[in-house]
């Protein structure tokens, strides 16, 4: 293959990106409606065992455009409960964050250093003297918004396999917390046996999770000799 249809190859698949992601933010804009957490619900009632499948492109797509994650990842708790919707609001989360990786990586470079301003070069940095451990501190210490910094860690070199990994290991916690909150939510709402149990544990995950950064911050602080 020469380069300049390697070029011309790689030219089209940016326009068909871009073009997928300007319909998607269009139909987004006219149907926001649509991911409500009541909206879903009804919407996933109709897709029987294919709902799973359903909810996590949904979540996908929907953090790729700047949805706020905690309103779906209540939903997916109060919808498949505190554990299968940890599960299906990780995989979501993460397939999200790795779409808006692929976007800045292949097709978007320029929008997102403009909409990432000074915080790319930080991010840069970060990955650039740590790897994939900065990927993991700043999953667990909320340093930048969460849609954006998707799309900014697509401008830096760390590999894909290691974005991922990264990713949905160090959101597990806050994916955890929040689903048992809307599994709460629902128990409570619903009037459930053992609904005060839950909320009880929901709120203690909760307190655990606001814990993460502070220990983040520190070890992030020892030494590598001085750690054991």
């Amino acid at each position: 293959m020469t380069p300049p249809v390697a070029g011309r190859r790689a030219t089209i698949l940016r326009l068909i990106m871009l073009i997928a992601v300007a319909a998607a933010i269009i139909a987004l804009a006219r149907n926001r409606e649509l991911l409500a957490p009541g909206a879903i619900r009804r919407g996933l009632a109709r897709c029987g065992p294919f709902a799973p499948i359903m909810f996590i492109a949904i979540y996908a797509v929907a953090t790729a455009l700047f949805v706020p994650g905690s309103l779906l990842t209540l939903a997916g708790g109060a919808i498949f409960g505190p554990v299968l919707g940890a599960l299906w609001n990780l995989i979501g989360a993460t397939l999200g964050a790795t779409l808006a990786f692929l976007i800045a990586r292949y097709a978007a470079a320029e929008w997102v250093a403009r909409r990432a301003g000074q915080r790319l070069g930080r991010i840069i940095r970060g990955v650039e003297e740590e790897g994939w451990r900065f990927v993991a501190f700043v999953r667990l210490v909320p340093l930048f918004p969460f849609n954006v910094v998707n799309y900014a860690f697509g401008l830096t070199r760390i590999r894909l396999a290691e974005y991922m990994i990264a990713s949905f290991v160090c959101m597990a916690p806050g994916a955890i917390a929040y689903t048992w909150l809307g599994y709460a939510g629902r128990a409570a709402a619903t009037g459930e046996a053992g609904a005060i149990r839950t909320v009880t544990i929901a709120l203690a995950l909760l307190a655990a999770v606001a814990f993460i950064p502070r220990l983040a911050r520190r070890l992030r602080q020892v030494p590598d000799d001085a750690r054991p």
